[in-house]
C-alpha cells in the first residue's frame, strides 16, 4: 500500500512538474513575467524565491495538479512599467505557444521515457499463446495452445517480426479499432510447422474495445507449461499424491495443453455444488502415473468452484526486449504517436457511443498500476509513466474550457475574427467546461471503484 501511494505521488509529481515547466520556459522565452510556479494546490509547504521580483516556486499540500501564474491584466492590476511583460499583451502566436508548451512537454517526455525503457530492456512474455476460449475468433481461425506467433502481415508479402506477446496484443487492439483482419505467421514452440492464420476482425464491435478485448478474441493468455508448482500440504492435490514438478498430461482423459487447462478443469469440477473425483494422468521422473483427485469446494465472491491447492503450472516463458540507442528513440516516437492517436480515437468513439465508457480510468487505477509497475522494475515504471504522460498531454489538448485545448480554441477564434472571445461567453464556456470535466471525473472514479470491486 505504501509503495502504491508513493509511486502514485511520484508519478503525479513528475508529470505535473514537466507540464508546468513547459508553460514556464516558453513564457519566460516570450518575455512574460511568471509570478508563481506551483506544484499542487492549497496550503504552501515549501517556498523558494531568490528575490522579491523573481518567480516564486512553491510546493503545496494537495499534490493533484499544479499551475503557473503569470502577470495578466485580466487577473490583477499591472503597473505601467510592467505592461510589456503581461501575458494578455503578448502577440497571439506567443500566447498560443505558451499554452501549447505544457501538453507538448508531456508528449516529449513520453518519447524519452519510452526510449529509456527500450534502452534498458524489459522482460516480456514470449508470443506463445495459451488456449483460445472455445468459440473465440482465435479458436475459429485455427490457433491452438502453445502456438508461437512469429510475425504479423503488413501487406501482400511483407511481414514484421513480433518480439513478444505484448507486441501481439497491441496489434490486435489496433486491428479491432480499425476493424481490419489480422494475418499471422505461426509455428509450434520449436519453430517448426510454419503456417499462416487469418483472424477476421470485421465483426468486432468498436464499443467492445476495452481492457477485456484481447481475452474475448482468444489471445489473452500466455502459454505456460502444465507442470505443477508448489503443492500445499494437506490439500486435495497433496492428499492424492501429486508432487511439485509433476507434468499433467490429461484430466478425465482430456489432454492438457497448458496450465490454464488445469485451472479450468479444476474450477469446473462440481456438479450441483458437489465435487467430482477427477482422473489425472501425470508424468514424473520419466514414469506415467494415474492419480485420483477430489477437488475441494470453495465459495468466493458469490461463486462456487473447485480447488486442489496446488500452483497450476510454471510462469510464462519470458525474453528480454531491448533496442539500441537510435532504434529505441525511434520506437519511442512511434509508440507516443500511436498511443496519442489511439487515445483521441477512443475518446471520440466514447463521445458518440461507439466505445464503452468503461475505458475511462481515474486516480485509483493509475495509483494501482503505478505500484505494480514499480514492483516490476525501472523499465516497466518508465513505460507506465510514459503512458500516463501521453494521456495527460492528449487530454489537455481537448477543446474544453479549463484545459489548454480550450484556450487554444479561443486563440483560433481570435485569429479568425480578429477579436477575442467576449467575457460573457468566456464565463459561459468555463461553466460548461467545468460540468464536462466533473462528469468525466465522476465516470472515471466510478470505473475505478467498479474495477476494485470486480464489477468490470
Amino acid at each position: 500500500m505504501i509503495t502504491t501511494v508513493l509511486a502514485f505521488l511520484l508519478t503525479l509529481g513528475i508529470l505535473v512538474v514537466i507540464h508546468e515547466y513547459g508553460h514556464y520556459r516558453v513564457a519566460v522565452a516570450c518575455g512574460v513575467k511568471v509570478l508563481r510556479f506551483s506544484v499542487g494546490f492549497g496550503r504552501v509547504l515549501l517556498r523558494r524565491q531568490s528575490s522579491p521580483d523573481a518567480t516564486e516556486f512553491v510546493l503545496c499540500a494537495l499534490p493533484l495538479g499544479g499551475y503557473v501564474r503569470m502577470l495578466d491584466e485580466r487577473e490583477a492590476p499591472v503597473a505601467p512599467g510592467q505592461l510589456s511583460q503581461a501575458f494578455n499583451r503578448k502577440k497571439l502566436w506567443q500566447r498560443a505557444a505558451i499554452v501549447l508548451a505544457g501538453p507538448l512537454a508531456n508528449l516529449g517526455l513520453a518519447v524519452l521515457l519510452f526510449a529509456a525503457a527500450n534502452w534498458i530492456g524489459v522482460q516480456e512474455p514470449k508470443a506463445w499463446i495459451g488456449p483460445p476460449a472455445a468459440g473465440s475468433l482465435a479458436e475459429r481461425a485455427g490457433l491452438r495452445a502453445g502456438d508461437w506467433v512469429r510475425a504479423i502481415g503488413q501487406g501482400d508479402d511483407e511481414w514484421r517480426d513480433l518480439r513478444s506477446l505484448t507486441d501481439l496484443r497491441w496489434e490486435v487492439t489496433q486491428a479491432a479499432l480499425h476493424q481490419r483482419s489480422l494475418r499471422l505467421q505461426v509455428s509450434n514452440r520449436d519453430g517448426r510447422g510454419p503456417r499462416t492464420v487469418d483472424i477476421d476482425m470485421s465483426g468486432v464491435d468498436a464499443r467492445e474495445v476495452d481492457a477485456a478485448l484481447i481475452t474475448r478474441i482468444g489471445l489473452g493468455q500466455a502459454w505456460r507449461e502444465p507442470v505443477l508448482g508448489e503443492v500445499k500440504a494437506g490439500g486435495p492435490a497433496a492428499t492424492a499424491g501429486l508432487q511439485r514438478g509433476d507434468r499433467v498430461l490429461s484430466i478425465d482423459e482430456q489432454p492438457v495443453a497448458d496450465a490454464q487447462n488445469i485451472v479450468d478443469r479444476v474450477r469446473g469440477s462440481l456438479r450441483e455444488g458437489q465435487p467430482l473425483a477427477q482422473q489425472w494422468l501425470v508424468e514424473r521422473d520419466g514414469r506415467t502415473l494415474a492419480v485420483t483427485v477430489l477437488p475441494r469446494v470453495v465459495s468466493e465472491g458469490g461463486k462456487t468452484f473447485g480447488r486442489v491447492e496446488a500452483v497450476p503450472g510454471q510462469a510464462p516463458v519470458m525474453e528480454t526486449v531491448q533496442h539500441g540507442v537510435f532504434e529505441g528513440l525511434q520506437q519511442g516516437v512511434v509508440r507516443t504517436w500511436d498511443i496519442s492517436v489511439l487515445t483521441v480515437k477512443m475518446l471520440g468513439r466514447m463521445i458518440i457511443g461507439e466505445a464503452s465508457l468503461k475505458n475511462l480510468s481515474g486516480p485509483l487505477t493509475i495509483a494501482d498500476y503505478a505500484g505494480q509497475s514499480v514492483n516490476q522494475g525501472l523499465a516497466y515504471y518508465l513505460g507506465f509513466l510514459a503512458l500516463v504522460s501521453v494521456s495527460l498531454g492528449v487530454l489537455n489538448l481537448l477543446p474544453l474550457p479549463m484545459l489548454d485545448g480550450g484556450h487554444l480554441m479561443y486563440y483560433i477564434f481570435e485569429g479568425i475574427t480578429g477579436r477575442p472571445v467576449s467575457d460573457l461567453w468566456l464565463a459561459r464556456l468555463q461553466r460548461g467546461g467545468i460540468a464536462v470535466l466533473l462528469m468525466m471525473m465522476s465516470v472515471a472514479l466510478f470505473n475505478d471503484v467498479a474495477r476494485l470491486l470486480g464489477l468490470h
